[in-house]
């Protein structure tokens, strides 16, 4: 029997929501949402493979239903002491839980390399920032929006390249989710806004709107190869003007619609070609990793960023493509397990503690 813990830093205690400002409790619902529904997909596939017992983490927030295995963290416990406790006592964790603050490299630090089922710590620490992801895939050929200083935007190259779409953006460096994504039409209010993130102790980039379609390729990685599983159109909205009074205009995430285009198309192939590039670019990217970029309508696929983990398209793609993606991502880690007839739906554990488990 393999036994397996599954956090995801949402819905698994990370984050408090009566801590969270009035001004952020909606974003940070919207994600919790998110979280729990790569969490449950995942879970739920797990669920269906004989010889493997899964846990995940939940917190006081959530009722969860008793015959499912989980546990939580002692009160005033530090989420990384919960993470690596609850990994000792499984011989695998799968963790899904965004970049920013060096999040991701910390709890994979806290499970330790021989429990860890994801990419290895240089690849998240490349992918965990957009100014280095650019840097590294440039190196290499691959088409990218750079991250700028407002004092190279006026710089000969640069601004020939970004000026094309006229429109700049401003996020965090190591951001998820469309988080504090603003989009300026003019130049000089993206660079005041990027001046006063970076006064202010935050570690913003500027660069330029990629204009086209948004996509996202999901990935099943490797040691030896890379396999395209989907590719997805993701929804991003953005106002058609500013609010009163603001120069800016919020960029805002709504989902992802997965398996939109066919991997054997046209624009697949040239798609499926830019992912083994980037995957070669980023040694070490194992297991689940996703591509976000947008197809231009000139310069073909941009690369925006790379996701070292689990991303909003797993939710559902398993039973989109009639594969259970769970023994496919174990496998592209040595893991071997067979698939349940019992269909994921209907298979229930019983309720198991680790540690402090309610």
């Amino acid at each position: 029997m393999t036994k397996l813990f599954v956090y995801e830093y949402l819905t698994g205690g990370g984050i408090d929501p009566d801590l969270a400002g009035e001004g952020s409790l909606a974003d940070l619902s919207a994600l919790i949402v998110e979280g729990r529904a790569m969490r449950d997909a995942l879970v739920a596939d797990l669920r269906a493979l004989d010889g493997v017992q899964v846990t995940f983490a939940s917190s006081r927030f959530e009722h969860v239903d008793a015959s499912l295995a989980h546990c939580r963290a002692m009160p005033g416990e530090p989420m990384s002491d919960f993470v690596a406790r609850a990994a000792r006592e499984h011989d695998y964790a799968w963790v899904i839980a965004p970049e920013c603050d060096g999040l991701l490299r910390q709890l994979h630090d806290a499970v330790g390399a021989a429990r860890w089922l994801g990419c290895t710590p240089q690849a998240i620490d490349i992918a965990s920032g957009k100014r280095a992801t650019a840097e590294r895939l440039a190196a290499h050929g691959i088409a990218v929006t750079p991250a700028l200083s407002p004092e190279q935007g006026n710089e000969p190259g640069h601004a020939e390249a970004a000026m094309a779409s006229r429109r700049w953006v401003v996020k965090p460096d190591d951001g998820a989710g469309g988080l504090d994504t603003f989009l300026f039409d003019r130049f000089d209010d993206a660079s005041a806004e990027y001046r006063a993130r970076l006064a202010a102790g935050r570690n913003p980039v500027l660069q330029a709107w990629v204009d086209g379609e948004p996509l996202s390729l999901s990935l099943v990685c490797g040691a030896a190869r890379a396999e395209l599983i989907s590719i997805n159109r993701q929804q991003i909205g953005v106002p058609d003007h500013a609010a009163p009074g603001h120069a800016e205009r919020v960029v805002e995430f709504s989902g992802v619609q997965v398996d939109q285009i066919a991997l054997q198309s046209e624009e697949g192939r040239v798609l499926e070609a830019l992912a083994q590039r980037v995957v070669a670019a980023l040694p070490g990217l194992r297991g689940f990793a996703g591509i976000d970029l947008v197809w231009h309508p000139q310069r073909g696929p941009v690369v925006i960023e790379v996701n070292p983990r689990l991303t909003a398209a797993y939710a559902g793609l398993s039973a989109r493509l009639g594969r259970n993606l769970a023994r496919v991502l174990l496998e592209s880690h040595g893991v071997t397990v067979n698939a349940s007839a019992t269909p994921a739906a209907q298979c229930h554990a019983g309720a198991q503690a680790c540690g402090a488990a309610s």
